[in-house]
């Protein structure tokens, strides 16, 4: 049984979503309704839902912006608005799915289908421990499914909010919903380092180190990316 939580700034539009979500009863339990995110900010980690089905416009703050306030998160997103105008976002993100109100039933039926698939992937992936360091493959899970990459094929990684992106070889982006602390803990046996807050480089794949406050690597795939002044010594020290 899936948990979910609903935050929507109308007590309407959250009383609405709840009679909705009930036809599903079989495969999705609400467990708790937010009007105000504030509240939700508060009480959210300690609740452990599988999925959040999250408003975008609210006064206090946007969806988007009450992600990032919240910090890590472990459960799956699913937008609910009046407006198409963050569909983008939503995707960079890698949200489950973005749905329109007023919600037609069809496609919330197919949004928990999506949701039932991506956790039992997660799932999957714990159990199988493919994520050990020991292991030269990552499974990545994503919204198409599960990427196995060989850590050797992996260029960097960079942060984006809760969520990793993978530049592997022949320049494709995988996204993976979790943070790039996790995998930096993943990967720290490897030929791997973190040069700043935001990316994980594999020094493999550095051509070149320019002189700066922190420095700037040139990686094989033309991209550059600088060092924190305060990881330089590291980052050298593994180079040379």
């Amino acid at each position: 049984m899936l948990k979910a939580v609903l935050l929507d700034d109308e007590l309407k539009g959250s009383k609405l979503l709840n009679q909705k979500l009930a036809f599903f009863e079989d495969e999705l339990q609400v467990i708790a309704i937010f009007n105000q995110p504030a509240k939700a900010l508060e009480e959210i980690a300690q609740l452990k839902p599988d999925v959040l089905f999250l408003d975008v416009e609210m006064p206090e703050i946007n969806g988007f912006q009450f992600l990032e306030r919240l910090g890590t998160f472990d459960f799956e997103v699913i937008f609910t608005t009046a407006y198409d105008s963050y569909t983008l976002d939503a995707l960079r993100i890698s949200a489950v799915d973005y749905l329109l109100k007023p919600i037609d039933e069809e496609e919330l039926e197919t949004a928990i289908q999506r949701l039932k698939k991506r956790v039992k992937e997660k799932t999957q992936v714990k159990s199988l421990g493919e994520e050990k360091p020991t292991n030269n493959r990552l499974a990545l899970p994503t919204v198409e499914g599960i990427y196995l990459v060989d850590k050797s094929n992996i260029i960097r990684v960079e942060a984006m909010s809760n969520y990793s992106v993978f530049i592997v070889s022949e320049r494709k982006k995988i996204v993976v919903s979790k943070t790039l602390k996790e995998y930096e803990a993943i990967l720290e046996d490897a030929n791997f380092i973190r040069i700043n807050r935001s990316v994980i480089v594999n020094l493999s794949y550095v051509v070149k180190y320019r002189k700066g406050d922190g420095g700037t690597l040139e990686l094989s795939d033309g991209s550059e990316v600088e060092v924190s002044s305060l990881r330089k010594e590291e980052v050298l020290q593994k180079l040379f």
